[in-house]
């Protein structure tokens, strides 16, 4: 484990931005399997609370899954490569890796009790859009689709930041 917080930190926040590029450029099981492997690397470098941090991405990756799957269903994420019925592992590679900056690189967010209500409706969006314009997927009708998407992360994100400090208080840095 690495001592240096900020170095922490920053090992985090790389490892979530490679990890998400590899699964938008490349999205399938080879990126997901590559993000397994980063998980592997953050938890050996960067966890200081493995067994809860563990519980809490395993939670977050759930949720960020389930809301995914309802944005297909709907219609406000569209496949590439067709139909959906469960959420593409590289998606769910992309929460789980995500779930990791939420006590490290991100963290920092949840210091301003309104910061997370005012980011996450954009950046969340913007990601969707990123990995439309990228090929990953698609937002079939592009102004609603991201209204939805900044409905559902304006929700989603403060209550992920709710639950972990609720639920796993140790993770709050």
């Amino acid at each position: 484990m690495i001592a240096s917080k900020t170095t922490r930190n920053i090992l985090n926040f790389l490892i979530f931005q490679i990890g998400w590029l590899m699964c938008i450029l490349y999205p399938g099981l080879p990126a997901a399997g590559l993000v397994v492997l980063f998980l592997v690397l953050h938890f050996v470098l960067v966890s200081q609370r493995r067994m809860s941090e563990l519980q809490f991405i395993g939670l977050g990756t759930v949720a960020g899954a389930a809301l995914d799957l309802l944005w297909f269903r709907t219609g406000v994420l569209a496949s590439v490569s067709g139909e959906v019925l469960l959420t593409p592992p590289w998606l769910v590679a992309i929460w789980a890796i995500f779930m990791t900056t939420l006590s490290h690189s991100l963290d920092w967010i949840s210091r301003k009790p309104w910061l997370p209500f005012v980011l996450a409706p954009i950046s969340g969006p913007f990601a969707y859009w990123s990995a439309s314009e990228l090929g990953a997927v698609d937002l079939p009708q592009l102004i609603p689709s991201l209204i939805a998407l900044a409905v559902g992360w304006f929700v989603v994100f403060p209550l992920l930041l709710s639950l972990r400090k609720s639920l796993y208080p140790e993770l709050v840095q």
